[in-house]
């Protein structure tokens, strides 16, 4: 049985992805599992409901579900943390306002994971802003390996995948090899250049540059305030599902190479060491999480990377205190 924690347990994505990950969606169909659903005191009631809701569908995987306030009751012996909870962007909201607000969350949710989780925990930040969070939680856990901490960039990498799909008139299975740079921010890069639609690039499909650099980069990067701005709150439902696209990934599920916010120290790109950086990444035989090298940045590529990286390295400044 693998025991799943997932933190903000009352709120709209956890709500859309629970009911999944008790279905067998991410684990694997034949993979027992208990849920340790942390939520705050002030919304336990919601979260008591959640936990009703999951016990009544009556899921033959589901082997406990259960609801608490403590992070260090709901991660003890964890082999997955999906750190979800944390306040969400509103309208107008930057995410160096989110960054004060949720910090502190996640450096007790590092201590609580140092203390209690497995040592073999995989660790999966969603919450926003989820690169630097991912950063503060990681350095609050000494004992839990570094290679072991993600962040969530796969929902960005999607968003890329569908409007590639949309423009190009296939289907989004015949998009492949679509790569997310940097910070989960507007400032985000997602990576035209090397994306394939069946076995050719993109560029060579389309031949339509000025439409990538001025409209899909764009589009991928202000994807979820227009959501926001839409239906009033972030996205749910495709948050959820790029949390399973993501572990799927990660334990070797997945097909394709993938996105995903890992710490940078040994990355082949140059990009500066003590950060949360998103990067092409595949899973190698033995397990391991690795980097996928090679890939040449054109000179428009680079700057908006190297931009990404910048916001990363003053998020960090801003944070610097938390660490």
């Amino acid at each position: 049985m693998k025991k799943i924690a997932v933190t903000g347990a009352g709120g709209q994505i956890a709500y859309s992805l629970l009911f999944r990950i008790a279905a067998g969606e991410m684990l694997g169909f034949d993979q027992p599992i208990a849920l340790h659903l942390l939520e705050l005191n002030e919304f336990q009631k919601t979260g008591e409901g959640v936990a009703m809701e999951l016990q009544d569908c009556a899921f033959p995987l589901l082997q406990e579900v259960r609801i608490e306030s403590d992070p260090f009751k709901v991660f003890e012996n964890v082999d997955y943390a999906l750190l979800i909870g944390a306040k969400p962007r509103g309208p107008g909201m930057e995410r160096k306002d989110l960054l004060a607000e949720n910090g502190k969350i996640f450096v007790t949710q590092g201590k609580a994971l140092n203390e209690v989780a497995d040592p073999k925990v995989l660790v999966f930040v969603v919450g926003n802003p989820c690169n630097t969070n991912c950063l503060i939680a990681m350095h609050h856990a000494p004992r839990i390996p570094k290679s072991q901490f993600f962040a969530m960039t796969a929902l960005d990498q999607n968003r890329a995948q569908a409007l590639l799909a949309i423009k190009a008139n296939v289907g989004v299975a015949d998009v492949s090899h679509v790569t997310i740079w940097g910070n989960h921010s507007a400032t985000q890069v997602a990576d035209f250049l090397h994306a394939k639609i069946g076995n050719k690039l993109f560029l060579e499909v389309m031949k339509d540059r000025k439409w990538c650099e001025e409209e899909f980069i764009p589009y991928v990067q202000r994807r979820g305030a227009e959501v926001i701005k839409a239906r009033g709150k972030s996205s749910a439902a495709s948050a959820a599902h790029a949390v399973i696209c993501s572990i799927r990934s990660l334990i070797g599920l997945g097909k394709d190479w993938f996105s995903a916010a890992l710490y940078s120290d040994a990355n082949p790109y140059g990009i500066e060491k003590g950060l949360v950086f998103s990067f092409p990444c595949y899973r190698t035989e033995k397990g391991a999480i690795e980097i996928v090298p090679g890939l040449s940045w054109d000179p428009f590529l680079e700057k908006a990377i190297r931009l990404s990286e910048k916001e990363l390295k003053e998020e960090r400044v801003l944070i610097n205190h938390l660490l």
